[in-house]
């Protein structure tokens, strides 16, 4: 996956919620190993435990295999001539999750893949990412996630638990009432695909859950700053048909009158047809 180095930036947002005033920083010292390639500096900057969990790669640990996929991540950004943007950012609770779009020139155009990173510092010398995508933009599969985290007891509340009931029982004018009038919905697979306005989300919505008795998703982790909530949860359900679980992730932002202004959703679930 091509956007480890914006890893830091992720890294250094949790990292606030838990260091100490005065404390060196064994971020900067990490990534600078990154891009000096010394294997010896990157034991010495992150001497507790390092995960990764990726949508291809799986679960990475440990520093021998980091820098394996370290390095096939800035080989692949090098040879695709990858270009990040970041979207967006929030931090609370000891996490931070880092919104991107990943630039992929291919033929004449250029694919924008979002790409979302969960980095979770437990201490100074440990680190735990999750990384949440689809793959469709980039080989144009979808492909079974499963699930990172257990289910929680958790509810995100307000207007973001509002939309999140609504979605599971499938009331298309409960979901549309949960946004502002401009407020929009963004796939998966790319901005292209993104509903905008009432009459937009109205029509995506009806089409995709209005007729199905909603998605049912198992809530695992809230990280919310009171702007933006990320919640990292298992899709279970489609209407009446049980799914073998999958991992996602999903950003909620509020506008000023405390509806959504945006849902921007990364994962790679295919939804089976609904029975004629």
């Amino acid at each position: 996956m091509p956007w480890f180095p914006e890893f830091a930036s992720a890294v250094e947002l949790a990292r606030k919620q838990t260091r100490d005033a005065g404390h060196a920083d064994p971020v900067g010292q990490f990534f600078a190993a990154l891009n000096s390639g010394d294997a010896r500096a990157l034991e010495t900057a992150w001497p507790g435990e390092v995960v990764i969990y990726d949508p291809r790669a799986g679960e990475i640990r440990g520093h021998r295999h980091l820098r394996k996929f370290v390095s096939d991540n800035n080989a692949w950004m090098a040879e695709h001539h990858v270009r990040i943007e970041t979207v967006a950012s929030l931090s609370a609770d000891g996490r931070a999750v880092l919104e991107l779009l990943a630039h992929v020139p291919r033929d004449d155009v250029v694919v924008s893949w979002p790409v979302a990173i969960v980095a979770e510092s437990p201490d100074d010398l440990s680190v735990v990412f999750r990384t949440y995508c689809s793959q469709w933009p980039v080989d144009g599969r979808r492909h079974l996630r499963p699930p990172i985290l257990p289910p929680g007891d958790t509810d995100p509340g307000d207007v973001v638990g509002r939309y999140q009931a609504a979605l599971g029982t499938g009331e298309v004018d409960a979901i549309v009432g949960t946004f502002e009038p401009d407020g929009y919905y963004r796939e998966p697979i790319g901005p292209h695909l993104t509903h905008r306005g009432t009459a937009e989300l109205r029509s995506f919505f009806t089409e995709r859950v209005g007729a199905s008795g909603g998605i049912g998703l198992q809530h695992c982790v809230v990280t919310d700053d009171g702007v933006r909530c990320a919640l990292e949860y298992n899709c279970v359900r489609y209407g009446d048909q049980d799914l073998v679980p999958q991992a996602g992730l999903g950003v909620y932002e509020r506008g000023p009158d405390g509806l959504l202004a945006a849902a921007r959703v990364y994962d790679d679930i295919e939804f089976p047809a609904l029975p004629a």
